[in-house]
């Protein structure tokens, strides 16, 4: 008897023992992580102590020192007590308070935070009235401040006089708060009257953010550089944490697709490069392509880094943006666990209108007719009038997050942990989206000069299968499904004219189960850094990441019921069964060695950064697949058997590989490459003043990927600002409460190819030689390398102003920029049996504003609120490719000097011949062959191009000379503007994004054959004689004039969507009731993509792409409405 391997050997499979071997090691990390902190946190709850004749003050400040307890008190209340003598070993820390206090009339209540507070027993409070003005630094009234009664929900606002008054307990605290100025709290302390002056909030001015190798606050930086708190991505039902920023922030294009976890689409400040336009993401510092490892619950901050003076530091990694993740970190306290959970629906909002079955037989029966073939005679036997997209659509897929976090910390030790779970349901049936996250971080606090710091985050997820809408949207919809008589599905009709896409039902129902994916992911990291010599820092960290991921597809056998023929067969590529297997691991190692000095001289303050960085990248794939024989036994629907080198039964019976030759499997092309980087790096921030800034950066990277001659290259920046507001001059103005102009430029770079090494061409095989007699098999270069490759570069410059009037309300920045990308990595024609090679040969522009505006404010009743936009511009241009007249072509994409890149190409249409007349005083078109009534009309747009090769005038033919430029996916802005308001804890926000000037190019619907797919809705509006129609053609086939790219295939990508709506509350927290055991309770109500305002056809207006060809409409997946609930509940 045979055995059956589980789990057989396969090229790759030692990887997986190693990432056993390292979740182990995780565990065990995380185990004594967890067991050392939950140490530290109990430990703060006992305490020893030997005090002879202290004073009780004594004794709770030794306390405080042993634990984390602190103690709010009167002095007085203490200064009359006698000395006490008391010993404890190691007891609980309350018991000892009850010892001390056992003699007093001294009573304790205990608060968050073990903050304990000592009174008088049994006092009473006495009550007393307290009135007051409050006013600005310039004696101005200010209405509509809150004055609230600290630790209670006791309160008033002032009116239009700046007045107010308040009857509190004698010794309360008044909590005086007001958007725009800073927060005070003021003690009564008996008074009748208390006159505040609140002094302008300039938070965000201080913020820090998040910059390359270190932080800085805000107001001292030179460029442009976006915060967005980890808060706004945390409640929304999005899988990808990048996806709720769209409209967010401006300079900054995001498309979202709608798959279950797929990332977005992001292009910062337009396109700059023919190969890549990605931005870099780096995460707690490490370098990396995605962010689809983490959490959102699980992310403090994200910073978007757009301008040359803040990417310059990136070197080589620069050229499209950076995107900087910051994750949680434990915090000083008492152990802090936190739930976040949120579930919801999706479901599709814009469908594609296609013909029905009445509608589909009437288009048909005029094609045929307008073709000159007889009436289809088949239409007794498919009775159907299926909408596939309905029958395969999940009309409410669910997506849910669930998130729990562990926070504690002392003064030497910070922990924090963080585990979710993420499902997620596509819009097609059987489409499943698994995934769990972690997060750890511990800070270890080894004295005050030397800290270590370990992080690490993991993930598993199994993916679904790549599906997508577009079989459901071209099949014919006069089939019913399944034939309930015989048991099997229906075929699409053979005898319709072609051959049919497969059963849309039948693909989702028999393929459910079968692609069997698995993702695996561990990225850690750990650094020691110390402090010395009063203003210096040194740090190291060291950097993994190591993935592995493996796929196993399975291709059944489909019998399906051909009515028309009045027999079953098997489907069309699903004759015999078949498993395709592979497997991929990577690994990355970063190494970073960074010194860092800062400086105070009087009014001048210094912060220089050096280092030096490693960065090391390998892939490595394998693949194969396997087929049973031609008559042979199939493989059986068993995931036991999905691997390509499994066998069951007689040796003549077993399974073989692609080919009918008897191979035991047949493997595809496997893939293995390296890719290691060498940086040095600098970095000056200086300000005078607070008033002057100046950056300077500098970096130089070497690449294996760049042949020797060209490794290394210097990247450069300069920023400068000056913050008016603090000038003597500005002084006794009172329009600006902070004014700031700033500008930087810099140089980037980008290495990203299509192929690895291009200096050093693979050979292949195919070829021969001759030596004497003989002809021997010889090997080839696959293309001609260019040894002086070298990286693109993009110059990029930037001129702006941030300022704030209105009493800081109101807080404007804009910005313009420009980039200009010199010595393009781009294709370049090769020999006869060579593949195109990698070349320095192009430029491209571009160039925009971009602004964003805050309005924040609050009315005399309470109600705070906040009114924010963003806008920008977005020019593109391809000054220059490889050589005059040299275009890159794919599909309706083209490049081309002088145009915006990846820009539409095709024929203008004018309109439909209305007749042979109309025909025949045009111009020309014959190059189509056979055309007239009711065929599209093409603009004669010029001749041929002349000596200098420019284009002439119309010459009365439409050929090729006549297509140009009918579409440009990038748009002139894209723009986004929110709403909200809160009051008593309630709050709501609206946010809205929209794109406009762009087009899109509908692909479905167009050049396909109309005797094997369906129609769509608007064919009923075609030409059917003269008058009914100038846009839509007649439905003919045989007229390749309409198949043609051309403005008919163009729509307006141009929307405005509801991007978001919110509802919350944040649940009073009261000593009785349920909410007794928390410290915060938020409960909320989302809904994500609520309507969108469009003109085109598809399920969406937004289309991404690579950096040439996008904005292209295949029909492919809608983006989904999402409805969901959640809390967020803190203990």
């Amino acid at each position: 008897m045979k055995k059956i391997r589980i789990c057989p050997d396969f090229p790759g499979r030692p990887t997986i023992t190693k990432l056993v071997i390292l979740m182990k090691l995780t565990f065990a990390i995380i185990l004594i992580g967890c067991l050392h902190v939950s140490a530290n946190v109990r430990s703060q709850s006992k305490v020893s102590l030997n005090m002879q004749s202290a004073d009780i003050k004594r004794v709770l400040i030794a306390i405080e020192k042993k634990t984390s307890f602190r103690f709010l008190y009167n002095s007085s209340l203490l200064t009359e007590q006698p000395k006490v003598t008391i010993t404890a070993n190691n007891e609980d820390v309350l018991s000892v308070v009850n010892r001390l206090l056992a003699n007093t009339l001294i009573a304790y209540e205990v608060l968050n935070n073990n903050l304990v507070v000592l009174k008088k027993e049994d006092v009473i409070i006495n009550q007393v009235a307290v009135k007051g003005r409050i006013t600005n630094a310039a004696g101005e009234p200010l209405a509509a401040v809150s004055v609230r009664v600290k630790g209670s929900n006791a309160g008033t606002s002032t009116d239009a006089e700046g007045r107010y008054s308040i009857e509190v307990p004698n010794d309360a605290v008044l909590v005086i708060s007001s958007v725009s100025y800073l927060t005070q709290e003021i003690s009564v302390n008996g008074r009748a009257e208390i006159n505040i002056i609140l002094e302008t909030n300039n938070a965000q001015l201080e913020q820090v953010v998040v910059i390359g190798y270190g932080t800085a606050q805000k107001r001292d930086i030179t460029g442009s550089i976006a915060k967005v708190s980890g808060r706004e991505v945390a409640d929304k039902p999005n899988t990808n944490p990048l996806s709720s920023l769209q409209g967010k922030v401006s300079g900054v294009s995001i498309i979202n697709t709608g798959l279950p976890g797929q990332e977005p689409d992001i292009r910062i400040r337009g396109t700059v490069s023919r190969s890549q336009t990605k931005p870099l993401y780096v995460v707690d510092g490490l370098f990396n392509d995605n962010i689809n490892f983490l959490n959102p619950a699980d992310i403090e901050s994200i910073e978007i880094l757009k301008d040359p003076s803040s990417l310059a530091i990136f070197g080589v990694r620069g050229a499209n943006g950076v995107i900087i993740v910051t994750t949680k970190k434990g915090r000083t306290g008492q152990l802090t666990v936190n739930l976040n959970a949120s579930i919801g629906i999706k479901k599709i909002t814009d469908e594609v209108k296609m013909a029905d079955a009445v509608q589909f037989k009437t288009l048909f029966d005029e094609q045929r007719q307008n073709e000159g073939q007889p009436p289809f005679a088949y239409y007794d036997k498919f009775t159907g009038n299926s909408n596939w997209v309905d029958l395969i659509a999940k009309k409410n897929a669910i997506v849910s997050n669930n998130n729990v976090s562990v926070s504690a910390g002392t003064e030497k030790n910070k922990f924090y942990m963080g585990v979710g779970y993420i499902k997620e349901q596509g819009l097609i049936k059987h489409e499943d989206l698994d995934k769990i996250l972690l997060s750890i971080n511990d800070e270890l606090r080894v004295s005050k000069a030397i800290k270590l710091s370990f992080n690490l985050n993991g993930y598993r997820a199994t993916p679904p299968a790549a599906n997508d809408f577009v079989q459901a949207i071209n099949a014919t919809p006069i089939v019913e499904p399944f034939n309930k008589e015989r048991g099997i599905y229906n075929r699409l009709p053979d005898q319709i004219g072609g051959p049919q896409v497969p059963n849309p039902v039948m693909l989702v129902e028999e393929k459910k189960n079968t692609d069997l994916q698995r993702e695996y992911r561990v990225i850690g990291s750990v650094s020691g850094e110390v402090n010395f010599l009063r203003d210096f820092n040194f740090k190291s960290t060291f950097y993994l990441d190591l993935g592995f991921n493996d796929q196993r597809r399975y291709t059944p056998r489909i019998r399906v019921w051909s009515a028309d023929l009045d027999t079953a067969d098997w489907q069309n590529g699903y004759q015999n069964t078949q498993v395709f297997q592979k497997e991929n691991t990577y690994s990355k190692f970063q190494q970073e060695y960074l010194l860092t000095w800062k400086k105070k001289f009087g009014d001048h303050n210094l912060t220089a950064l050096g280092g030096f960085t490693t960065y090391f990248n390998s892939y490595t794939e394998t693949n194969g697949r396997v087929t049973q024989f031609a008559n042979g036994t199939p493989i059986p629907r068993d995931k036991r058997f999905w691997y390509v080198d499994n066998f069951f039964g007689d040796p003549g019976t077993r399974v073989s590989g692609v080919s009918t030759g008897g191979d035991l499997f047949g493997n595809d092309k496997p893939l293995q490459w390296e890719q290691a980087t060498v940086s040095y790096l600098f970095r000056a921030l200086y300000n005078y003043q607070g008033k002057y800034m100046l950056n300077a950066s500098f970096r130089r990277d070497g690449s294996s990927e760049i042949s020797p001659e060209n490794r290394y290259q210097n990247f450069i920046a300069l920023g400068a600002a000056w913050e008016m507001t603090r000038e003597n001059f500005m002084e006794r103005q009172t329009i600006f409460d902070y004014l700031k102009v700033k500008a930087s430029y810099g140089v980037l770079g980008n290495q990203y190819t299509e192929i690895h090494y291009p200096y050093y061409p693979q050979l292949v095989s195919g070829s021969s030689a001759v030596f004497g007699n003989n002809v021997v098999a010889a090997y080839t270069p696959s293309y001609i390398a260019d040894q002086n490759l070298k990286w693109e570069q993009v110059r990029s410059a930037e001129a702006g102003v941030e300022f704030a009037i209105l009493k800081n309300r109101l807080r404007v920045e804009a910005v313009y920029y420009h980039k200009k990308t010199t010595d393009l990595l781009t294709n370049y024609p090769g020999l006869s049996g060579q593949k195109p090679g990698i070349t320095n040969a192009g430029e491209i522009e571009n160039k925009g504003v971009e602004a964003s505006a805050t309005w924040t404010d609050k009315l005399p009743n309470g109600i705070g609120y906040s009114i924010s936009g963003n806008i920008t511009s977005f020019k593109n241009k391809v000054l220059s490719i490889y050589q005059p007249g040299f275009e890159i072509i794919s599909g309706a994409s083209r490049v081309t000097a002088g145009m915006p890149i990846g820009y539409f190409y095709g024929y203008v249409v004018e309109g439909v011949y209305q007749s042979y007349a109309d025909k025949i005083s045009s111009p020309r078109a014959g190059f189509f062959g056979e055309y007239g009534p009711g065929d599209l009309k093409f603009k004669d747009v010029a001749g041929p191009k002349d000596a200098n090769g420019k284009p002439t005038g119309p010459d009365g033919v439409v050929d090729d000379n006549d297509r140009t430029m009918i579409g440009n996916p990038t748009p002139d802005f894209i723009y986004g503007f929110a709403l909200s308001a809160d009051y008593k804890g309630f709050d709501i926000g609206i946010d809205f994004q929209g794109v406009y000037g762009n087009e899109v190019f509908r692909s479905w619907g167009n050049g396909n054959t109309f005797a094997v797919f369906n129609y769509r809705e608007d064919r009923m509006g075609r030409w059917h004689g003269a008058g009914t129609s100038n846009w839509e053609p007649q439905v003919n086939d045989l007229r390749g004039i309409n198949k043609q790219n051309s403005s008919y295939m163009i729509e307006d990508g141009s929307y405005l969507r509801i991007r978001n709506v919110s509802i919350g509350y944040n649940v009073p927290i009261k000593k009785e009731g349920f909410t007794r055991f928390a410290k915060s309770l938020r409960v909320f109500l989302n809904a994500q993509n609520l309507v969108t305002f469009k003109d085109n056809s598809g399920f969406s207006p937004e289309f991404g792409g690579n950096a040439i060809e996008f904005g292209v409409d295949r029909g492919s997946y809608p983006l989904p409405a999402i409805y969901s609930f959640g809390f967020n509940v803190t203990f």
